[in-house]
């Protein structure tokens, strides 16, 4: 409770005007008061007498009942010279509204002004001190909330200009659907404080706090208010460290947790959700703990408020923001509540609530104008006057008209004008008081992106800084990290860890497009590396060369028997499936560079058909001169023909056939489900393989498989042909070449599933070397040996040697066979 000779400082009690409109010509009284009536105050007789409740004095003494004898009427204590101001605009506006010819002419309205003490029985014992069809105040929310109770059950109108919360509009369609109760009707912006509060939240998310504590009033005013801020916020992922509540009779206990809950806090931004008066003791609190460096924001109910910025220890709330009631001008009332009074100096001189005083001037004109309209005024008024609540009520909502300061007015289906705030901060001058500049607006009218507008160059905040202050429980997250929610705290509340492998840092840590990869700083998306066999590469540069080695020294090898052709070892091993196999194996080798380079459609298609292709008619030549060692050595038997069936024209059509069927199995695949280029992201995370799918299995396996049983085929002939004559030894040759043949090709199936990527396709054209050169050196290269350096042994006579005797009819035989006899 505050002293009585404290008041001009402390900027008194809340103000809680409630302008009663009670006009009659009779004395019938609508309830029965229990106790002895109280006069007014203040009181002028008229046709129409227009009542009032201020706080002359903001609070009462308290006096401990006995309950033997009656309660001692209030004893009222601490003068308000605010409460003062406004029932001085309710006389200037009656007086305009008097001597005006505009509006109720020929009535004069009367008034009478009773005291609240700022205590709600009070409050709604006023209005039944007489008859009350509607009622006009300024007023907080809990003696709104007291009154509309009273009231309720007769159906009166409730206009009020000064603030008033959303929740009452809420409260009060209760009442109107459940007791046919009254509607209220607001001078201060829309709903009021949905509106403010949603406001304070968008301007705090503007700045960038995320992190905030609050005090609040613990009354109806700021416990509803905080509530909508509270749902705002956490809509917009702002998170309260404390909300406590707050009223100047609080104990010193409460205040002292206060305290200490905002000193062991770890925000710098307190919103206060407080009337003027609660803030007044607020500041002497903090002023005596020194609890500087705390940035403010504020309701429209302290932070233009002129007594808070000149009480003890205002410094605490140097660089507030807020929000206000939009500047206002009343042309004539200053200089009506000064009058006779320029020599006094005190808070009566106040005028820097000239938007409240409008709010009061228009709430009387507001029911004067509705009055206007239901008695039918023309040039003059009638003397018959409706007095049915409703009717009022319904004209009241309906009502529109322009100030002489041209201000509009009327209300929306709320009982709320337009939504508009000036955004307020204190400014510390040099002589230190405080100046309230207007930094923005803030306007419910526009869409919701264009609602706030803040010039942030203007501004000073706590501590006389010009940086915004920052307020958050854990500080922005570095690109390449995402927030961890730490246990038990609001989600402000993190940690910062590293995004995962493949994983970049927006706002959350998002996986990268399947072509890309993390950075090491997980902070961008960069295109995977694109791996592939290249000619470039040490790898691919070995197989190339590799493969043009085998092809030359193949074409060496044809040249060689071509330059020799007519010599007998030449004509012994059948020179025609000779060349033919040597051109083959040169296709061999060259095949495989098509496995190296960037895959595309066509080289994925001909790499394996031209590979199956290939060494298939490899295969078919190395059978065809192994049937005919064997055809050779079965036509000496006697009785045998095979000669006839077995000559060089058959052996053409048996290698010729082999390979048909090679070829279509190979255009049965490339039809019905050819190989494609394919980028192969699953073996390696951070790199793309492009390599060719098989596209169907079936088809390549197909080809593998014939390939495999043709070389198996000829490597049991060969084995069965191994016992010829030493000098004869063509099956020998043929028995190595298919045993390393089949011995590559069965290691390479195990190792060409596990290899990944571009090893898989190096496996590939290693097996095909492999193979081919074991072909080229097992078969010809002993014979270049005896072509090349042993010229003597490349004789008839050598190969018809005694001891061969024999065997002279075989080797007569294969000779026919390979000359084609």
């Amino acid at each position: 409770m505050l002293p009585t000779q404290r008041w001009s400082e402390q900027g008194l009690a809340l103000l809680q005007l409630l302008l009663v409109a009670s006009f009659s010509k009779s004395e019938e009284r609508v309830c029965s008061l229990m106790g002895e009536p109280e006069e007014p105050q203040l009181f002028k007789t008229g046709d129409i007498i227009l009542g009032g409740i201020f706080s002359f004095h903001s609070t009462f003494k308290t006096v401990e009942s006995t309950y033997v004898h009656r309660p001692l009427p209030l004893q009222c204590i601490s003068l308000n010279f605010r409460a003062i101001q406004y029932a001085q605009v309710m006389l200037f506006a009656i007086e305009e509204i008097n001597n005006s010819t505009d509006i109720l002419p020929g009535i004069k309205l009367g008034y009478k002004l009773y005291d609240l003490c700022g205590s709600i029985a009070r409050a709604v014992k006023k209005p039944c001190s007489g008859s009350v069809p509607a009622i006009v105040g300024v007023t907080s929310s809990s003696p709104c909330m007291a009154i509309s109770t009273v009231i309720g059950p007769f159906h009166t109108p409730l206009v009020k200009s000064y603030k008033v919360t959303s929740f009452l509009n809420i409260q009060n369609l209760y009442i109107f659907l459940y007791a046919d109760s009254s509607v209220f009707f607001q001078f201060l912006s829309p709903y009021l404080d949905y509106y403010q509060s949603r406001a304070l939240a968008q301007m705090v998310k503007h700045f960038g706090w995320t992190w905030v504590g609050a005090i609040r009033s613990n009354d109806d005013y700021g416990n509803n208010g905080m509530a909508i801020f509270i749902d705002t916020a956490t809509e917009l992922g702002i998170c309260l460290e404390y909300s406590l509540p707050f009223i100047r009779t609080d104990p010193p206990e409460q205040k002292q947790k206060i305290i200490e809950t905002i000193k062991g806090s770890t925000s710098k931004v307190i919103i206060a959700f407080v009337n003027h008066m609660d803030m007044d003791v607020l500041i002497e609190e903090f002023a005596h703990h020194n609890l500087t460096g705390y940035q403010w924001v504020g309701t429209e109910s302290w932070i233009s408020d002129s007594q808070n910025a000149q009480a003890k220890g205002h410094y605490i709330l140097d660089g507030s923001i807020g929000l206000a009631i939009r500047k206002a001008h009343v042309t004539g009332l200053r200089e009506f509540i000064l009058d006779d009074l320029t020599q006094i100096k005190n808070s009566f001189h106040d005028m820097s609530l000239m938007p409240i005083f409008n709010n009061v001037y228009k709430a009387v004109y507001a029911v004067a104008h509705t009055l206007h309209t239901i008695i039918g005024c023309g040039d003059t008024c009638s003397n018959t006057i409706a007095s049915d609540p409703q009717v009022i009520l319904q004209h009241l909502k309906k009502i529109r008209f322009k100030t002489k300061d041209g201000e509009e007015v009327y209300f929306n289906q709320y009982g709320d004008p337009a939504a508009k705030y000036d955004i307020i901060n204190w400014q510390p001058k040099k002589d230190g008081s405080v100046e309230f500049v207007t930094v923005g607006l803030f306007d419910a009218s526009l869409p919701e992106e264009k609602q706030l507008h803040i010039d942030n160059l203007t501004l000073t905040w706590a501590n006389n800084s010009k940086q915004v202050p920052i307020s958050v429980c854990s500080g922005t997250c570095a690109l390449g990290t995402r927030k961890v929610l730490q246990k038990g705290k609001p989600v402000c509340c993190y940690d910062c860890i590293p995004c995962a492998e493949g994983e970049v840092n927006s706002i959350t840590c998002v996986r990268c497009h399947p072509e890309f990869w993390s950075n090491k700083r997980r902070d961008e998306c960069e295109k995977k590396e694109t791996e592939f066999l290249s000619y470039t590469e040490i790898m691919g540069t070995i197989l190339t060369l590799s493969s043009l080695l085998g092809a030359c020294l193949t074409a060496t090898v044809a040249f060689i028997f071509f330059r020799h052709r007519n010599t007998p070892i030449v004509k012994a091993n059948n020179s025609e499936l000779s060349f033919l196999l040597l051109f083959s194996l040169t296709l061999c080798f060259l095949c495989s560079l098509t496995f190296i380079g960037r895959p595309s459609d066509w080289s994925c298609i001909f790499r394996h058909t031209a590979f199956g292709i290939t060494f298939v008619l490899c295969i078919s030549c190395v059978l065809g001169k192994t049937l005919a060692v064997l055809m050779a050595f079965k036509a000496t038997l006697p009785g045998s023909n095979l000669m006839k069936w077995f000559g060089p024209r058959r052996q053409r059509i048996v290698v010729l056939a082999f390979t048909f069927i090679q070829v279509v199995i190979c255009i049965v695949w490339v039809t019905a489900n050819p190989p494609y280029p394919f980028k192969n992201l699953r073996h390696f995370k951070d790199k793309i393989i492009l390599e060719c799918a098989l596209g169907s299995p079936i088809g390549f396996w197909a080809v593998l498989g014939y390939i495999g049983l043709l070389a198996m085929l000829c490597f049991i002939l060969a084995i069965l042909a191994r016992k010829l004559p030493d000098n004869f030894n063509e099956a020998k040759f043929i028995t190595f070449s298919m045993l390393i043949f089949c011995a590559v090709w069965m290691t390479f199936i195990p190792a060409y599933v596990s290899s990944p990527g571009k090893f898989s396709v190096a496996v590939e054209i290693f097996a095909i070397l492999a193979s081919s050169f074991g072909l080229l050196f097992c078969i010809f290269v002993p014979k270049c040996y005896i072509i090349l350096l042993k010229p003597e042994r490349n004789t008839k006579k050598n190969m018809m040697e005694k001891k061969m005797c024999p065997f002279y009819g075989i080797l007569k035989t294969f000779k026919k066979f390979s000359l084609g006899a």
